[in-house]
């Protein structure tokens, strides 16, 4: 299920909302690492709690185009290189940027509540757990005619959980509530007709 086989011609073309949201991420990060502009940037862009209080409401979206850095750049779009064409294919290009941006935007949005005003964070974790969440849904209504997808997604979600707390520097109020918000809306988006449909098309 999440092994991909597809040369990068196909990907781009089976796949266009993740390949585009995974070339927007790179080459934002590719401008933040230039002198003076990759300030700039991140001045305006990251999540900065008492900036969001003080009006600047964009904060609350563009820090899920930013990174700390190669790794977690790295990390993050393998994984939506990973689980997302997925869950592309089976919810459509508009249901499958909505659970990925409003995981996101909620994540911030936690962690604007939730945290000090000092606090800074950038990253596409927030809607990348949020995937996860929908695929949580998955589970929960294909829970007897798909063992296979649980057995592949549960040790993904608790691994990813622990993961937040053992891994220093993480936001782990973006994580859960992204996670959470995905699992949401996959319960809405995810009924029973639609796994059966989905099951049928991956024969």
């Amino acid at each position: 299920m999440f092994s991909r086989t597809e040369n990068f011609s196909q990907y781009i073309k089976f796949y266009p909302v993740v390949s585009t949201l995974i070339a927007l991420n790179v080459i934002i990060h590719l401008l933040s690492i230039v002198p003076v502009l990759g300030t700039v940037l991140f001045n305006y862009g990251a999540g900065v709690n008492y900036l969001i209080s003080d009006g600047q409401w964009w904060r609350f979206i563009t820090p899920m185009f930013l990174h700390a850095g190669f790794l977690h750049l790295l990390f993050n779009m393998f994984s939506l290189y990973l689980f997302g064409p997925e869950l592309e294919k089976l919810a459509g290009k508009v249901r499958f940027l909505t659970i990925y941006f409003m995981a996101g935007l909620f994540g911030t949005v936690a962690t604007f509540l939730l945290q000090d005003a000092s606090y800074v964070h950038v990253g596409a974790s927030g809607a990348i757990y949020g995937l996860l969440g929908a695929f949580g849904a998955l589970v929960y209504y294909a829970r007897k005619t798909l063992p296979q997808l649980r057995q592949i997604i549960l040790p993904i979600i608790v691994i990813s959980i622990i993961m937040t707390f053992l891994t220093p520097n993480i936001n782990a109020t973006a994580h859960l509530s992204g996670l959470a918000v995905g699992f949401l809306i996959g319960l809405s988006y995810f009924h029973p007709q639609r796994i059966i449909s989905w099951k049928k098309r991956k024969r």
